[in-house]
C-alpha cells in the first residue's frame, strides 16, 4: 500500500488475512512515488494498492491501464511485473457501488481528488444524478458532474476529502471542515464516508445520531480490497475473512 500518509490504513491487516502474507505499508511522498514504483516490480513486489494522494499519479507512471481507470483518470491498484511494465486500474468505484448496494437517483459528492473521480464516474455511470463541490472550485471543474458552492439535497451523500484522516502530525481535522451543518446531514437517506478511523469519523457518527443510514470507509476499503485481491490472484475474495480482520483491526486501536 502507497500513501503519503499511509500508517493508518487497515490494508495489510485486509490483504494478509485473504492470505497475501508479504502485503505492507510504503510510505512514499509525492516527489518519490514515480521513482518508487517503477523499481517495485524488479523488487519482487506483483502488485500496489494506491490512496491519496498518489492515485492520479499512479495512473500517469503506469505503462497499461483498463478502460475504468482511464475514464476515471485515476488508478488504486497496479499489477507489477518483472520487465518493468506496469498495469494501473481502478477498484474504488466498482467498490463504493458493491459496498452502497443500490444505484441512488442522486448523490452529493465532496472532494475532488482521486476518490472523488471514482465516485462520480461510478454514480454517474450507474446513472445517478451528480453535484460535487470541492474546496477549490476548479479542480471540481470536468469530472462530469454538476459543482456546486454549497450543499444540495441528495440521496446519497458521499465524503471523498481526507477530513477525519489524522495526517502526518497527528492533527485530525472535523466535521467544519466540510459544507456541511450536521442538522443538515438528516437530508440524505445514506451517508457514505470514505474516511475511516479507531472508532468512527464525526461525519459517520453524527449521521447515525440523525437516523441516516451510513457505510463506513472499512466496508469500502474492504470491498475494493476484494477486487485487488482477485486481479492479482485470479481467486475469488474471501469477504468474510476480510471484513472480520478489517473490524479486529479497527476495534483494536480504540
Amino acid at each position: 500500500m502507497l500513501g503519503w500518509p499511509v500508517r493508518h490504513s487497515r490494508s495489510p491487516a485486509i490483504m494478509r488475512a485473504a492470505g497475501l502474507a508479504g502485503y505492507q505499508l510504503l510510505p512514499v511522498p509525492p516527489e518519490l512515488f514515480a521513482e518508487t514504483v517503477r523499481g517495485l516490480g524488479a523488487a519482487g513486489f506483483r502488485g500496489a494498492n494506491v490512496t491519496i494522494p498518489h492515485k492520479q499519479a499512479a495512473l500517469a507512471v503506469a505503462t497499461s491501464a483498463s478502460a475504468t481507470a482511464t475514464e476515471i483518470g485515476a488508478a488504486n491498484t497496479l499489477t507489477l511485473h518483472e520487465d518493468g511494465s506496469i498495469h494501473a486500474d481502478n477498484t474504488d468505484a466498482p467498490g463504493l457501488m458493491a459496498a452502497l448496494g443500490r444505484t441512488p437517483a442522486s448523490a452529493f459528492v465532496l472532494g475532488a481528488g482521486g476518490s472523488a473521480r471514482a465516485a462520480v464516474w461510478a454514480l454517474r455511470t450507474a446513472g445517478a444524478d451528480v453535484a460535487i463541490w470541492n474546496r477549490t472550485r476548479a479542480r471540481a471543474e470536468g469530472l462530469g458532474a454538476r459543482v456546486v458552492s454549497a450543499p444540495v439535497a441528495a440521496e446519497v451523500l458521499v465524503n471523498c476529502t481526507s477530513v477525519g484522516l489524522e495526517d502526518s502530525t497527528g492533527s485530525t481535522s472535523t466535521l467544519k471542515d466540510l459544507p456541511l451543518d450536521a442538522d443538515g446531514l438528516g437530508e440524505y437517506a445514506t451517508v457514505v464516508d470514505l474516511v475511516y478511523a479507531a472508532g468512527e469519523t464525526a461525519l459517520i457518527r453524527e449521521a447515525g445520531a440523525r437516523g441516516v443510514a451510513t457505510v463506513d470507509g472499512l466496508e469500502v476499503l474492504v470491498r475494493q480490497g476484494a477486487l485487488s485481491f482477485t486481479a492479482w490472484t485470479g481467486r475469488p475474495a474471501p469477504l468474510d475473512t476480510m471484513r472480520a480482520a478489517a473490524r479486529y483491526g479497527r476495534a483494536r486501536t480504540r
